[in-house]
């Protein structure tokens, strides 16, 4: 059973200050000496940096397109095992998921299925009255998702804070917090969302402290804390990594880490480690070789294109990547991975492992996307039918090799990525917890050399 009092934190739509709540309040309650798992909706990798930095714990992610339902509340449980409580932060607005899914991974499918109380953070800056008309609206949309109370955003004044507790006193849901408008938190951003924690450590500290300041200034952590333990028992075994130990040598898998590549879930490492490889997480930013020992290379995604001259400039680093693919390792690299393989990237050199050259995009690309396996690979075999995500602003032409890495089904058409020697390169996020014979079978190929 899982026991694990909770919280998921959505919103009406996007921009209404979801993160800043989420983090505010986990940086919050781990100041008043509580363990506190950190969870966030989706396939966003950037978020969960800054909740780890408020919480000390690996901030996680749940996402029901990528991993399927059954997986939510195992791997929940799995990131909250041990802790007073467990807050969750929603993706775009509460209802909204996959396109053209209905529910699917939406914030409100996520609460559902782990039974948690939502708290709607509702960016009250243009309206007064009519604040309780939206929280009825979306309270009473599914009666499956349980509404505990709200925090009211951008509150303009003393008197605009009384207007909105006299019209929610007719909704029948508690204010469980008010923050006025302030100068937002500095959390700078650029073309794929805010800046990582990676890239801005000291700044980001701060931020993350600002927030917890301003959370504990205007929220009831009282209040929130006793929605969070209303929360029941959950049914569900958690997910567990170590599905694959056996008593042989442990191939040492380079994990590519600093800067350049932040975007990566942390149950891969355990994935990984579980089925019996020593992971060592390199600096390709800083380190002139690789790991020693290094059996098979794991290159994730992340802002290759922000470092593009200080990548191609670490020549040493760049001749060993290239040795060690061209000797058949097993190689698996996703979006800022498969560019740092590429030959250029904005006319920097990089690995050149792959005949092919990357540029930044005026175009975000963006969305879920379902994808089979096209060849056989380090990481599946043809035919192999996964999920995954795409979130990149540069393009890599030709964007397919003569044996590609994946056929795509959504939302068009079309044959993606790179498959050669053993090397497996796409822009496509997948996320292992969804199919764990990836990390298997990764590491039997590092086993085989």
């Amino acid at each position: 059973m899982v026991n694990v009092p909770r919280l998921v934190i959505a919103a009406p739509a996007s921009g209404s200050g979801k993160t800043t709540v989420a983090t505010g309040l986990m940086a919050a309650f781990a100041a008043r000496g509580l363990a506190v798992s950190p969870h966030k909706v989706g396939p966003d990798y950037i978020d969960p940096g800054y909740h780890s930095l408020a919480t000390g714990r690996p901030g996680r992610n749940l996402d029901a397109y990528i991993c399927g339902t059954d997986l939510i509340a195992p791997l929940f449980a799995h990131g909250s095992a041990g802790c007073d409580l467990a807050v969750v932060e929603g993706v775009m607005g509460l209802y909204d998921g996959a396109s053209e899914q209905g529910e699917l991974a939406s914030t409100a499918q996520v609460a559902k299925l782990l039974r948690a109380p939502v708290v709607l953070v509702v960016d009250a800056s243009s309206q007064s009255r009519s604040v309780a008309a939206l929280v009825h609206g979306f309270a009473s949309w599914d009666p499956e998702v349980r509404i505990g109370g709200v925090i009211l955003n951008k509150v303009a004044s003393d008197r605009h804070e009384a207007l909105l507790r006299d019209a929610l006193d007719e909704s029948g849901l508690p204010v469980l917090g008010v923050l006025r408008r302030a100068p937002q938190v500095a959390t700078p951003s650029r073309h794929l969302g805010l800046v990582p924690v990676a890239e801005r450590q000291g700044d980001a500290v701060d931020a993350v402290r600002a927030m917890g300041e301003r959370v504990l200034a205007g929220c009831d952590l009282d209040a929130l804390m006793a929605l969070a333990r209303s929360a029941p028992a959950l049914a569900d075994e958690a997910w567990e990594p170590a599905y694959a130990v056996v008593e042989r040598p442990r191939p040492v898998v380079a994990v590519a880490g600093g800067a350049a590549f932040t975007f990566a879930y942390a149950e891969h490492a355990e994935l990984l480690t579980a089925a019996g490889a020593e992971v060592v997480v390199f600096d390709p930013l800083r380190d002139e070789k690789l790991p020693a020992g290094t059996a098979g290379l794991v290159i994730g995604g992340g802002f290759p294109e922000m470092y593009a001259p200080e990548l191609s400039a670490n020549e040493p680093l760049r001749r060993a990547v290239t040795e060690l693919a061209v000797g058949g390792a097993p190689v698996a690299a996703e979006c800022a991975g498969l560019l740092y393989l590429a030959r250029e990237l904005d006319g920097k050199p990089m690995c050149g492992v792959l005949d092919a050259e990357a540029r930044m995009s005026e175009r975000l690309t963006l969305g879920y996307r379902q994808a089979v396996a096209v060849s056989d690979s380090p990481l599946a075999v043809a035919g192999t039918r996964m999920r995954g995500h795409e979130f990149h602003r540069t393009v890599l032409e030709p964007g397919a090799g003569t044996t590609p890495a994946w056929g795509m089904h959504q939302p068009e058409r079309r044959v993606e990525g790179y498959v050669q020697r053993g090397v497996h390169a796409s822009y496509l996020h997948t996320h292992w917890a969804a199919a764990p014979s990836v990390a298997h079978r990764f590491v039997e190929h590092c086993l085989a050399r």
